[in-house]
């Protein structure tokens, strides 16, 4: 019986035949590391495709946004309404102040596009002390369109300090003219076709007095500040 010695060295298998021949045989290639670049090229690939994909929608939507150039949107405060206003003096040298406002605000929309409005809160005021807050709901505004909402702010017997209180007092009874200010955030987003655009605001500060005799507003003074589009 003919022995066959097998020697191995590194990767290669040598076999001797009886007649001295050396026949090599080779381990069959690793698919782990094909598999492995294989991968990467497709991971690579996926990248760049929905990088392309990004870069294209962003070109679509600042081509529109281009085209359809959108404004600012108008948002005034149109009407104010004293429907109560009551103070009252308490034992504590404090005073009680108790106080309905209905608010109309005008908001027109001049763009190609609608707009998108968020729920909007409005405090009053009074130097600086919040007396009462007022909700507008969400809503949609078509484009070309002028849209009024309303909101009533309502004081029910808000107890200020000796200091406020004698200033209100003096204030409703001396000069029959009590100065409250009106401030909130109106939130908006432009929508064109099914994309929205970020959210923006625009702050809106108002100063409005009240004669508590008249129970009617005497003069009012707005300010809106911060929307870009």
């Amino acid at each position: 019986m003919t022995s066959r010695p097998i020697t191995t060295r590194s990767t290669t298998i040598t076999a001797s035949e009886p007649n001295g021949n050396h026949h090599h045989y080779y381990p069959p290639p690793s698919h782990s590391s094909s598999s492995s670049a294989s991968l990467r090229g497709c991971c690579c690939c996926l990248f760049l495709l929905f990088s392309f994909l990004a870069l294209l929608v962003l070109a679509v939507i600042l081509v529109i946004f281009l085209a359809v150039k959108p404004k600012k949107p108008e948002f005034d405060l149109q009407q104010v309404g004293v429907q109560y206003m009551g103070i009252s003096p308490t034992a504590s040298s404090s005073a009680a102040v108790s106080l309905n406002i209905r608010m109309l605000f005008k908001a027109a929309n001049n763009n190609k596009v609608g707009i998108k409005y968020g729920e909007s809160r409005f405090t009053v005021m009074y130097r600086g002390i919040p007396l009462g807050r007022g909700t507008v709901p969400e809503f949609y505004q078509a484009a070309h369109t002028v849209t009024r909402v309303a909101t009533t702010i309502v004081v029910d017997r808000v107890s200020l300090l000796q200091a406020d209180a004698a200033d209100l007092l003096r204030d409703a009874s001396v000069n029959d003219r009590v100065d409250l200010r009106v401030v909130g955030d109106v939130g908006a987003k432009i929508r064109i076709l099914r994309f929205t655009s970020p959210g923006v605001q625009v702050s809106v500060d108002c100063t409005i007095a009240i004669s508590p005799t008249k129970q009617a507003v005497i003069s009012k003074q707005c300010g809106f500040d911060g929307l870009s589009v």
